[in-house]
């Protein structure tokens, strides 16, 4: 399988380590799915200071195809992390630097290319949604993350071009969790997933909830764990044509154990560099 990220990219910055790791959902996407043992992409727009230079090489040093990136002059996206009790807590950032200020606009050529992935995904950190149905004309699926963005204009706005949601909602009660899928599905979505840290996972498709216990573990730090039990499932999924009970049950099972290996040490993926 080929599968491509396209949106954020962010350094984060551990502002008690004075490192900075390369991050974002989805570039975070496309190297889980790497270290998986699939091919992938990442398309996505990076600055020009030490930041923006860092996430690209690497990149580079990981075999991803950033063919299709942009750069611009400027400040990258940057977040700033504090850990408490190995638990990320972000802190402040730059809304997303260079990425805001020229968001993707996507052209033959890039949907060209684009099309030639089994499996798009993308998040509302991206700045992508007016370009969304320009994807959704792909024969390509689309999965998308919403964090927590679930105001009823916005699910509006995406959930029609989309095939797979997923939404952090470690904060809400399991039955508004529930409701909330529901909804999701009803706008568009063939399937939705809300994540919940520490309690696990709930995913809905064809009428059915599924539930997933996470897989518990002393965490050093939980930046990217949600993303690489997105991936992990997705490529479960997109392996197996057909979602059968027990494809799903496996997906999750696996999502689960691959996330909780991502807490095992700082940053989504490693790769931390000194600040200046």
């Amino acid at each position: 399988m080929k599968i491509i990220g396209i949106g954020d990219n962010v350094v984060d910055k551990y502002l008690h380590l004075n490192k900075m790791f390369p991050g974002g959902n989805a570039l975070n996407i496309a190297v889980y799915a790497k270290q998986l043992g699939e091919s992938s992409s990442y398309m996505g727009v990076f600055g020009t200071d030490a930041a923006g230079k860092h996430v690209k090489n690497v990149l580079k040093d990981l075999d991803i195809d950033i063919s299709h990136c942009r750069t611009y002059q400027g400040k990258n996206g940057i977040a700033e992390v504090n850990l408490k009790d190995g638990d990320r807590v972000f802190v402040g950032g730059n809304g997303g630097g260079v990425s805001k200020e020229y968001p993707l606009n996507l052209d033959n050529d890039d949907l060209e290319y684009i099309d030639k992935h089994d499996l798009i995904h993308s998040s509302c950190f991206s700045f992508i949604e007016k370009e969304l149905p320009k994807l959704a004309d792909l024969k390509t699926p689309v999965s998308y993350d919403f964090s927590k963005n679930f105001q009823d204009f916005y699910l509006d706005e995406v959930c029609p071009h989309i095939d797979y949601a997923f939404l952090s909602c470690g904060h809400l009660a399991k039955n508004k969790i529930k409701e909330l899928l529901k909804d999701i599905v009803a706008r568009g979505c063939s399937l939705a997933v809300g994540t919940m840290g520490i309690k696990g996972a709930i995913l809905l498709y064809n009428d059915k909830f599924y539930y997933q216990e996470a897989h518990k573990v002393n965490p050093v730090d939980t930046l990217g764990a949600g993303d690489s039990f997105i991936t992990t499932l997705l490529l479960e999924l997109m392996e197996n044509k057909e979602f059968s009970e027990e494809v799903i049950k496996k997906g999750l099972k696996k999502a689960a154990e691959f996330a909780s290996k991502t807490c095992m040490f700082y940053g989504a993926f490693g790769n931390g560099k000194n600040i200046k």
